[in-house]
């Protein structure tokens, strides 16, 4: 997928990983960048198109979609992060995960997948749709894991026109939804650089970081020895 003199769109591009993926496709020669978010007027980066878009409203994206038209990538990157234990007190945070993660994914991809036969399709996806660390994030991770699915389905579903769908797993960067953790980073430009390089190399998997490549070599292995180094690693004790 050539990124030079494409049309592209960005969810959730008001900060974070949206804000990079719009100056990257900027930098990179892309003609036409709709840089998508609830509040478009918190939208600062020159050389783009501010679109109103909220992923969780079917009106809004019905709108969006009809003043784009046809589209060469559509960047899926909008999300969420609260506090949603499964077995909580409550569900609400958990189905916003979803309504967000899955269910926007989603009806953004179906309103914009007729109009990108021949272009692309990138998913932000996470570390977490491969583990789980703790109850507050497993909302979070059961919505991500479900987008992750999403993504490879879509993937199927579109090869007949020739529509690539790239999935961005990763962990840790420096971004506002990881602004409370106090560990190393990467910088959001090194992830959109790689995702980006791996879109134009027409590649289906980008793995942003290395914990996330050995979260996903973990999958291979018996589920008891991961986590019995996740426990250790967040609480000092084995199982």
């Amino acid at each position: 997928m050539q990124i030079t003199g494409a049309k592209a769109l960005v969810t959730g591009a008001n900060r974070g990983l949206g804000k990079a993926f719009v100056e990257a496709l900027v930098a990179r020669g892309a003609e036409t960048v709709y840089a998508t978010a609830r509040r478009p007027e918190l939208i600062d980066t020159p050389g783009v198109t501010p679109l109103h878009l909220d992923i969780t409203d079917a009106a809004s994206i019905e709108a969006a979609a009809a003043q784009v038209g046809e589209l060469d990538i559509l960047i899926n990157n909008a999300g969420i992060s609260t506090p949603a234990p499964l077995l909580g007190d409550n569900l609400d945070n958990v189905r916003r995960e979803f309504d967000t993660h899955f269910w926007g994914t989603l009806n953004v991809t179906r309103a914009f997948a007729p109009r990108l036969a021949g272009g692309a399709i990138l998913n932000v996806i996470s570390a977490l749709s491969w583990y789980v660390y703790g109850p507050a994030s497993n909302g979070y991770a059961a919505a991500k894991a479900a987008e992750w699915s999403l993504t490879n389905g879509v993937r199927i579903e579109l090869a007949g026109q020739k529509t690539q769908v790239t999935a961005l797993a990763l962990a840790i960067a420096d971004t506002d939804m990881m602004a409370a953790y106090d560990i190393p980073k990467l910088p959001p430009a090194d992830v959109v650089a790689l995702a980006l390089d791996g879109l134009e190399a027409g590649k289906l998997e980008v793995i942003g970081d290395n914990v996330t490549a050995k979260v996903k070599a973990a999958l291979a292995g018996d589920p008891a020895d991961f986590y019995a180094d996740v426990q250790a690693a967040l609480f000092g004790q084995t199982a």
